[in-house]
């Protein structure tokens, strides 16, 4: 891999050339640490999503689609798919709850400090083209992904910020291209054919925010994981693309992103590894990350003050356009717009202290419970805390209590789940232990745990996917 470290005259020949040498044995520990936390949040997610309407959706279109059975779907043991459908089924599932982890910026500008949801496309690709080669081994797994991710990562943070401020989903975008990389490095692609599936990604990558708070959202990244496994299937045949489709005047950087700055990458994949430097926010709630620091102060300040929901007479979130933009829904009545509503979010912290699998439901949501409590949240714009800068994700929430009491307190901009405040390996298991809680027996779900932070013995990847579909 040491060549494909070293600054070639293209962004696109750089990250293909860095997925098809990469190795298993230049991945240091701490990177391959943190890549088996990433894959056990990852199926974690995707098997709760499996439980979502979105999936029900895609289970009745993919039956009428037609395929050649070669791969299985995380946790859905009776269909067979064609690889690009296991890993659109895959995707769909993994962002479906939008509960899949985010990458963190090292670039200035960049919103929230955040660029992509990195971890679903190239492991959904990944899981998906095992299923076609018994021979993949844990290894090769984990190579895969990390590959992936790496290329995934430092494309977004080439990427001009106003890709996603103008309106791009940059995990259906930029995520195309994590799976492309992490599909070519699985089926062995040289570095020629990596940068034509790279070029296929560009031509696929696709998703807009119009789109957000309904199925269309995690459709963004089930179609990103196919399209990178149907550009690479498609460049192991020969399909031609450009091979530097990243670049130049027609590149994906400025017809996508009207530019970028290469330069802050280029020579840099895999040095350091992303999933190491800035590193990943592991999600602890299943909806906007930026929306976390508020939950957490309201669930400290219920927690501090032993309020109970009788107690509440009305809260205001003080914040930046940052969050209150995003965030639009003034009352949820489903629990996808519930994702993008912090009177939803904030509710359920009141009502029962968590905002897990759960609570994300539209039985919940519409509740009369819940839709009484959203009545009394209310949210402000505070040019104070706008003032603080856009990529700080801060909030101030001021409770009125019905005895007259008001309390207050600031968020911490070092959010839990992020890099400066990770979950443990403990709390992330936990994390796992919610997502498939209904899905998957507790002997089930800890044979799964122990075979991911195992996974390099594993002389079969497919045996992952037989503990996880039973």
């Amino acid at each position: 891999m040491k060549d494909a470290m070293t600054k070639q005259d293209s962004l696109t020949a750089e990250a293909a050339g860095f997925a098809a040498s990469l190795a298993y044995e230049d991945i240091p520990a701490e990177t391959l640490h943190t890549a088996k936390r990433c894959i056990i949040d990852g199926l974690g997610v995707m098997l709760a999503g499996t439980e979502q309407e979105a999936l029900q959706v895609a289970d009745r279109y993919l039956r009428k689609a037609g395929a050649r059975p070669v791969a299985r779907p995380v946790g859905n043991p009776d269909l067979q798919l064609s690889a690009q459908q296991a890993a659109f089924w895959n995707g769909l599932a993994g962002h479906a709850m939008d509960w899949d982890d985010t990458q963190v910026a090292e670039g200035p500008n960049r919103p929230y400090g955040l660029l992509t949801h990195p971890t679903v496309p190239p492991l959904a690709a990944a899981l998906a083209l095992a299923e076609t080669n018994p021979k993949v081994s844990g290894k090769d797994l984990i190579t895969s992904f990390v590959a992936g991710v790496e290329v995934e990562c430092k494309i977004a943070e080439a990427i001009n910020p106003d890709h996603y401020n103008l309106g791009f989903h940059t995990s259906g975008t930029i995520g195309t291209f994590g799976s492309a990389a992490a599909a070519a490095r699985m089926i062995g692609l040289d570095g020629d054919r990596t940068a034509q599936a790279l070029g296929g990604a560009a031509s696929m990558a696709a998703g807009i925010r119009a789109n957000f708070g309904s199925m269309g959202k995690p459709m963004h990244v089930g179609r990103s994981s196919e399209n990178g496994v149907t550009s690479a299937l498609l460049a192991q045949e020969g399909f031609t693309f450009n091979g530097e489709a990243l670049d130049g005047k027609w590149g994906y950087l400025s017809v996508a992103g009207r530019g970028g700055e290469p330069d802050l990458v280029m020579g840099r994949f895999g040095n350091p590894f992303s999933l190491s430097e800035p590193g990943v926010s592991i999600k602890p709630y299943p909806c906007g990350v930026l929306t976390h620091p508020s939950m957490d102060t309201m669930k400290a300040l219920m927690e501090e003050h032993a309020l109970s929901p009788e107690d509440i007479e009305s809260v205001t979130l003080f914040a930046s356009n940052n969050i209150l933009h995003p965030i639009r829904f003034r009352i949820a009545q489903t629990e996808l717009e519930g994702k993008f509503c912090m009177a939803f979010l904030l509710s359920a912290i009141i009502l029962t202290g968590r905002a897990g699998k759960a609570e994300f439901t539209d039985a919940f949501v519409q509740s009369p419970e819940c839709q009484a409590m959203q009545q009394r949240v209310e949210t402000q714009f505070d040019p104070d805390i706008a003032a603080m800068g856009h990529e700080k994700i801060l909030s101030r929430i001021e409770v009125v209590t019905k005895s007259g009491k008001t309390i207050q307190r600031f968020s911490d901009d070092r959010y839990r789940g992020g890099p400066d405040n990770p979950l443990s390996d403990e709390e992330l298991e936990g994390k796992f232990m919610d997502c498939v809680s209904g899905i998957l027996s507790d002997a089930q779900t800890r044979k799964v745990l122990d075979s991911i932070w195992s996974l390099d013995t594993l002389p079969s990847a497919r045996g992952l996917l037989d503990l996880v579909n039973g």
